[in-house]
């Protein structure tokens, strides 16, 4: 089945490219094109897309207000933030308002087509030096002063569960989870609908950036 794609960029130029880059590829499909936030949203839920790329500057409504929106209006949609921002403090927002993944646009045309596939399977996507500003955002937070997890947050957590969420904030698949511990992915998707449960959150994104809010984070 193809990936049905929204491109929201106010930039046509941009836009333009990125359809012609994307169409290249035969699971793909990109189904509408906006400029703004308010055309994103209208488009988005009258098509139903599985991605939306999601530029952050944007005229109007902006490109957090947007993707709240479309999380609150179309929980199912994987929105990829893509944008020329490389600072960690939108990034971080962007993850907890809900968005799959942040990319920036120096990005190349293989990764970009392999992080869209990754994520309309549910996985998180996030570029990965965007990913060391996030894990050195939280280690300046802790060192003025914010909390790390506390002995009653990590003993909700079984040892094994512990590992899954560190792999988690590496963004790996299930597939890779499976094949480090050396079990079924079935047992691996267990295990992550554990922890989502005993976390209170609703998407692997959500653990990876708990698991760097709490000192749980390990680097690669």
């Amino acid at each position: 089945m193809s990936i049905r794609i929204l491109l929201v960029d106010d930039h046509t130029l941009f836009r333009s490219g990125l359809r012609l880059l994307l169409q290249r590829q035969p699971d793909f499909e990109i189904v509408a094109e906006a400029g703004d936030g308010v055309e994103g949203l209208k488009r988005a839920k009258e098509l139903k897309p599985d991605v939306v790329l999601l530029d952050l500057n944007l005229p109007g409504l902006s490109g957090l207000e947007t993707l709240q929106l479309l999380v609150q209006d179309l929980p199912s949609c994987a929105v990829i933030i893509l944008t020329v921002s490389e600072e960690a403090d939108e990034l971080g927002q962007a993850l907890r308002d809900g968005a799959r993944g942040y990319l920036v646009k120096n990005i190349d045309a293989e990764a970009l087509t392999s992080a869209i596939r990754r994520a309309a399977g549910g996985e998180p996507v996030i570029a990965q030096s965007m990913t060391a500003k996030l894990v050195e955002q939280f280690r300046g937070q802790a060192q003025a002063g914010a909390q790390p997890a506390g002995q009653g947050e990590r003993q909700r957590l079984t040892a094994r569960e512990t590992q899954i969420v560190q792999y988690l904030a590496r963004g790996a698949s299930n597939k890779v989870i499976a094949r480090e511990l050396d079990v079924s992915e079935s047992t691996v998707k267990i295990h992550v609908q554990n922890v989502l449960k005993k976390l209170n959150l609703t998407s692997r994104v959500q653990v990876a950036v708990y698991a760097v809010e709490h000192g749980l984070h390990v680097e690669e």
